[in-house]
């Protein structure tokens, strides 16, 4: 394509005149737009405009902003708070806030369903809040109610007065590529609305937060404190991400940010509208990466699948056939890029959908269906509750004719176990480090002199640990 495919506009910028004013970069740059904004026009996507002789965003963020909202939170530290918080070792890295003591905090917000209301953010901008207020572009305000929210992939749904309200479309995450480019909308620092742009500058990301599912976008779109659960947009205005994160040593935007992807978000934002929460089911086996020794043993291509090294008898894994040693590939027809990938998918598949695993086999390819089954142990035995983990049943989950592990069956929202971090469905598989099979075993680990006392639980496919301390 040449100059002349364009206006007559771009054919004045890309002159030699023009060439030396803006110089050689800049002159890239207008020539990449130029091909992109022809392409653009003859695909019939939202405008991206020319302006004179400059090309502008304007008109396309005229239409995607209105969806973007600025989040105000008001929290407090109640009695029944964390306990960790009641520990100065680690009631620091909670920014020292003392009980009874209101704190306002700002973030961002991306409205989806104008219809019903909903608008989506990060899990850590509204966790603890005590009333959110959401406000638009044209500054009209909303009280907010918390639908969901879920600490795994970071995701949050809040409702609003569905009143003449503009949202955004989602967009597929899985069709972005290294150097796309993108632009983040939030509210940094609480200033207001803003925009930056930049590219999408790698994919897949993860050990940004170890216990969380995590297959973030990284983008060098300026992303500061109060951009979180703003908008990451392409330039056909879609919801690509929601920008979650920043690595840098001041806190602020070095030009490495991170959002969630769309298609995670949506899965996400699914579960929480009907539930209120995402239930994780078992999937009963672990895997690792393929490395390029293993790739060459198997004969499989490296960096990509995932192979079982273990499975747990009787899981879903375990009765739809699958094997130690077995390659997965694909997971409901998406690649397998590793490990973390798996876990990540099937972290995301609802309770009682069959998933359809491709497994490669002895160099054979092997299609698999595994119902996900529901971790809450319904068959728990023997439910019972305790003043150390007050607001919880708890009851002793029983497979083959043995006790295998302690399983929570309810938690009461506002109770200590819940503040504690307890919810339903949870395996409580050690205290201290210390196996334990029963409730028995349970109260007597929680009736220990030693403090404090650490569980290690297992929700879904990832452990965390909670701190008690009495």
């Amino acid at each position: 394509m040449t100059a002349r495919s364009f206006s007559p506009g771009w054919s004045t910028v890309l002159s030699r005149h023009r060439l030396r004013r803006i110089g050689l970069r800049g002159a890239c740059l207008l020539a990449t737009l130029a091909v992109w904004l022809a392409s653009a026009a003859d695909a019939g996507m939202p405008p991206v405009a020319v302006n004179g002789q400059i090309p502008t965003l304007a008109p396309l963020l005229l239409q995607v902003t209105p969806a973007v909202v600025n989040i105000a939170v008001l929290s407090g530290a109640p009695e029944t708070d964390n306990p960790m918080l009641r520990d100065p070792f680690f009631k620091r890295y909670f920014g020292g806030r003392e009980r009874g003591h209101p704190q306002m905090s700002a973030g961002s917000g991306v409205i989806i369903d104008a219809q019903k209301g909903y608008v989506i953010t990060n899990h850590h901008v509204v966790s603890g809040a005590s009333e959110i207020m959401v406000t638009t572009k044209d500054r009209r305000q909303f009280q907010a109610r918390l639908l969901g929210s879920d600490a795994g992939t970071d995701i949050a749904l809040l409702q609003i007065e569905p009143t003449d309200l503009g949202a955004l479309r989602f967009g597929d995450s899985d069709a972005l590529a290294v150097g796309d480019y993108v632009l983040a909308i939030g509210n940094p620092f609480g200033i207001g609305q803003t925009v930056t742009s930049g590219i999408v500058s790698a994919l897949g990301r993860f050990g940004i937060h170890p216990d969380g599912y995590e297959d973030f976008i990284q983008t060098d779109a300026s992303i500061n404190p109060g951009n979180s659960g703003g908008a990451l947009v392409n330039l056909r205005g879609e919801l690509v991400g929601i920008n979650s994160a920043i690595l840098g040593p001041s806190g602020g935007n070095v030009g490495i940010g991170f959002a969630v992807p769309s298609n995670m978000a949506q899965k996400v934002v699914a579960q929480l509208a009907r539930f209120g929460e995402v239930r994780r089911g078992r999937f009963g086996a672990t895997a690792q990466d393929i490395t390029p020794d293993i790739a060459r043993a198997l004969n499989v291509s490296p960096n990509e699948g995932a192979m079982v090294v273990e499975i747990v008898k009787e899981a879903p894994a375990d009765k739809a056939g699958l094997r130690r040693g077995d390659v997965v590939l694909a997971l409901n027809g998406r690649p397998v890029r590793g490990s973390g990938d798996l876990r990540n998918q099937i972290g995301l598949i609802p309770v009682g959908d069959v998933a359809e695993l491709k497994v490669q086999r002895d160099g054979k390819g092997v299609v698999l269906r595994m119902t996900v089954e529901d971790a809450r142990a319904g068959a728990a035995t023997g439910r019972q509750t305790m003043t150390e983990l007050a607001g919880a049943r708890i009851g002793t989950l029983v497979r083959g004719g043995q006790p295998e592990v302690v399983a929570v069956v309810e938690v009461d929202r506002g109770t200590s176990a819940w503040n504690l971090g307890l919810r339903p469905g949870d395996l409580i598989v050690g205290v201290n480090g210390r196996k334990i099979h029963d409730v028995a075993a349970l109260i007597a680990q929680l009736r220990s002199p030693d403090r404090p006392l650490v569980l290690n639980v297992m929700r879904g496919e990832f452990g965390i640990t909670l701190v008690l301390k009495s």
